[in-house]
């Protein structure tokens, strides 16, 4: 099958390694990002679209890593944004950029926590609920809570442990941590880090089937419950804050470890050509619930049930692939009703708050994942950081659960949230 590049606007890219989604919201979130100016585009010729990776070689990496500072601790942090700019403080600025950032004008970054301010909770009174229940059954296991770790790429960037410090963190919360295809240490190695953690593992399909087989064979091999495909990535997104820092390199002795070929580590191949046909035969691949990541459109929503998925991820990639995609938690509703419940429906892009997940679940999602949040708290503190991150979370979940009467997360209903015209 022959590959068709979209665009080429960073052909020296080559040398470095393959990015996740995901969002930093992921998941997703992240993908690496492009370093020649846009001036300097060409059209596009028959060669593969392919996110660059860091190769083994002699090669001096171009970017250092951040340098030590004093971290504030944890637990004198209190919100999403005390966390991030914590986190922005121990970051260099293009690697903080390339977490934060996204496409073009970064229209949908807002508007994916914009369009939470729009929405209103609705309480019940006198229900006499007691203490509310947390817990969700997903396709790929239980979680604790209903707030997954989204899967981004490139955690020793923000922590020398990396996903290892971010899988013990979300073990701590019996919750689920999607594994990104392009983390900084091998799915293998983030299971032995942290045995008692549910992994789940996000996959880009390659046009070469048997690599992806191989993708999925270790996935499988370090104890995975599920393969998250994103499926919004047909090319990557254009990212203007990347571009400017001419980021375009990880620091010598990292790498896409999950992209290992024997002596080399494999660039993620994104391909226009990734069609239904492809989900078809990943599905005869394994016996893995498969949940597709990046659905937006209903019709792509009752296509994906056609085909046998265990589960759908309403989501823009964080506003890192194609700017101007309307909101994840505005699109949800649209893709839940499509499925009429065939299917448990999650959700990424914009949850900050334990109010954000309420009113996500409200309008019928299973679960929501978080992507930037958790790299702030590994930014500012390590595991602790993302530790207190998931506490935040839940106890901001249980409490908004107990001012809105519900004696659990599956009392939520869509008539409990109001739309503001702000």
């Amino acid at each position: 099958m022959t590959n068709v590049r979209t665009p080429d606007v960073v052909p020296h890219l080559m040398h470095l390694m393959g990015v996740g989604r995901t969002d930093v919201a992921g998941d997703p979130f992240p993908h690496v990002p492009d370093v020649v100016p846009a001036a300097d585009a060409r059209t596009p010729d028959a060669a593969d679209e392919r996110l660059p990776h860091l190769a083994d070689t002699s090669t001096p990496a171009t970017v250092t890593p951040t340098p030590p500072t004093t971290r504030l601790a944890s637990a004198d942090l209190w919100t999403p944004r005390e966390f991030e700019a914590a986190a922005r403080a121990r970051l260099a600025p293009e690697h903080y950029d390339y977490f934060a950032g996204g496409a073009g004008d970064e229209v949908t970054v807002r508007a994916n926590e914009a369009a939470f301010d729009r929405l209103s909770l609705v309480p019940r009174v006198l229900r006499g609920a007691g203490r509310p229940g947390t817990d969700v059954t997903l396709p790929g296991g239980r979680a604790a809570m209903p707030v997954l770790v989204a899967p981004t790429a490139f955690h020793r960037l923000a922590d020398p442990e990396g996903e290892r410090a971010t899988a013990r963190a979300a073990a701590r919360a019996g919750t689920i941590m999607i594994v990104s295809m392009a983390s900084t240490v091998a799915v293998g190695e983030v299971a032995a880090a942290a045995p008692e953690a549910t992994l789940w593992f996000q996959l880009y399909v390659q046009p070469d089937m048997a690599f992806t087989e191989t993708l999925v064979r270790r996935a499988e091999a370090a104890g995975c419950r599920a393969l998250v495909v994103t499926v919004d990535s047909p090319a990557r997104g254009l990212r203007d804050r990347e571009r400017q820092h001419g980021f375009h390199d990880l620091p010598e002795g990292m790498a896409c470890e999950n992209l290992r070929d024997g002596g080399r580590v494999r660039p993620i191949v994104m391909s226009p050509e990734i069609s239904w046909e492809h989900i078809d035969r990943l599905r005869q691949m394994t016996a893995l619930p498969i949940v597709l990541k990046g659905v937006a459109h209903p019709a792509d929503a009752r296509l994906a049930l056609d085909h046998g998925v265990s589960g759908l991820m309403v989501s823009n990639h964080g506003g890192r692939q194609l700017d101007t995609v309307p909101a994840a938690v505005d699109l949800l509703p649209e893709i839940v009703a499509a499925v009429g419940g065939a299917v448990p429906v999650l959700m990424d892009g914009g949850v900050r708050r334990g109010t954000d997940v309420l009113k996500a679940m409200a309008l019928g999602a299973g679960a929501v994942a978080v992507g930037r949040p958790v790299i702030w708290g590994l930014a500012a503190d390590g595991e602790r950081g993302v530790t207190r991150v998931l506490d935040l979370l839940r106890s901001e979940v249980e409490h908004a659960l107990t001012l809105c009467g519900c004696a659990s997360v599956h009392d939520l209903d869509p008539g409990m949230v109001r739309r503001s015209c702000r």
